[in-house]
């Protein structure tokens, strides 16, 4: 039996690294993918381009503009002097945002009553309007702050006996908010999942299209034989790209691993009984590579989309959330970026565990008894 799975074992071998262009597919591919993502995927927004349409043109607005002059969010590009400039920076993409002062901005400032300024922004990508938007309200505030403390500073001697509440923040996990942090241990999950994918999902059609199925079918090989030994140099493949995506994140782009290594292959282990035997599951409907290939991105997509990887979870509708239930990648996104980042161990994954191997087991049971049925 095991001479047999072997022999399938290194027959599978042999055909993946007998074309040079896979091995530049499975070895290679992925370590530019980590490094587009780590560049590219990131929410972290610096350097906004904003106008400034001063009607106002008073020391109190020029000094709110140079405190966002003077942040690092925001870049000012130019200075505008009309209702239609303002549209134009807009509509060209030259500025993400317009901050508009009306006059009186300072006179009211002066005379102790509420002033408004207006920030007009860009709203096509929503998400980094809302960012924005935010860092605005920042500086707002501070600025706010400021003029208060001023005020005080005439009315009364001391200005520190005017109490404040000082926020203290401390950071977990995450110390410097950067999101390449949480986004790049999410890229080894999609990169172990397409490839795995793929890779499992090809084999067996390969076999029909060259037309050595037939030949499998009436040798001594068992159909269990014929699966493991179709499955396992997959698995080995996608624990290689794991190390490679691994090493690459943490030397590279100093994305902290604080938890077990051998807990995370073994996750991994779990997960890929899901992605392989969705694989094999794919091949057995499937009659040319083509085929597969486009079951697997069919597949692929709306996993990504429900596994929280760009989107929270916690932000779909209900329904919905109830439908990534059923998402293995869900629970591997989760003990992936918690192994990474916060470093836990079994007693806090071991839900998500339990779920992953609960699916796995169903998946590949249910792929190998229609597997076996199709040789049968």
């Amino acid at each position: 039996m095991f001479e047999r799975i072997r022999a399938i074992i290194v027959k599978e071998f042999l055909q993946v690294f007998r074309d040079p262009r896979m091995k530049m597919v499975i070895f290679v591919a992925p370590v530019i993918q980590v490094l587009i993502f780590g560049y590219a995927a990131t929410m972290d927004i610096t350097n906004v381009p904003i106008a400034v349409f001063d009607r106002d043109n008073t020391k109190q607005s020029r000094d709110l503009t140079r405190e966002f002059y003077y942040s690092k969010y925001f870049d000012i590009k130019k200075y505008i002097h009309s209702e239609k400039d303002e549209v134009d920076v807009i509509d060209r993409s030259e500025a993400l945002a317009v901050l508009k002062f009306d006059r009186g901005f300072g006179r009211d400032l002066a005379g102790n009553r509420s002033p408004e300024v207006q920030l007009v922004i860009d709203g096509t990508d929503s998400n980094a309007a809302s960012i924005i938007l935010g860092y605005a309200g920042q500086i707002i505030m501070n600025y706010n702050y400021k003029v208060l403390k001023e005020r005080a500073a005439i009315y009364i001697d001391k200005v520190d006996i005017s109490p404040v509440v000082d926020l203290q923040d401390r950071r977990w996990f995450n110390e410097n908010l950067e999101s390449r942090n949480y986004y790049l241990p999410g890229v080894i999950a999609l990169i172990v999942s397409i490839m795995s994918l793929l890779l499992s999902s090809m084999a067996v059609v390969r076999e029909k299209e060259i037309g050595t199925m037939e030949q499998l079918m009436v040798s001594p090989i068992k159909p269990i034989e014929l699966i493991v030994g179709k499955i396992v140099p997959f698995g080995i493949i996608a624990f290689v790209q794991v190390t490679f995506i691994t090493l690459v994140g943490t030397l590279w782009f100093h994305v902290p691993l604080r938890g077990s290594i051998p807990l995370l292959f073994l996750c991994t282990l779990i997960y890929l009984l899901t992605t392989l035997g969705a694989g094999l599951f794919i091949s057995t409907i499937c009659g040319t590579q083509q085929e597969a290939m486009m079951s697997v991105f069919l597949f692929f997509f709306p996993a990504t989309l429900l596994s929280g990887f760009a989107y929270p979870i916690a932000s779909m509708p209900e329904v919905i959330q109830y439908f990534t239930l059923l998402n293995p990648m869900r629970y591997y996104l989760v003990i992936i970026r918690y192994i990474f980042l916060k470093g836990v161990g079994i007693a806090v994954l071991w839900d998500e565990m339990l779920a992953l191997l609960i699916i796995g087991a169903i998946v590949i049971t249910m792929s190998s008894m229609r597997f076996q049925k199709r040789l049968g």
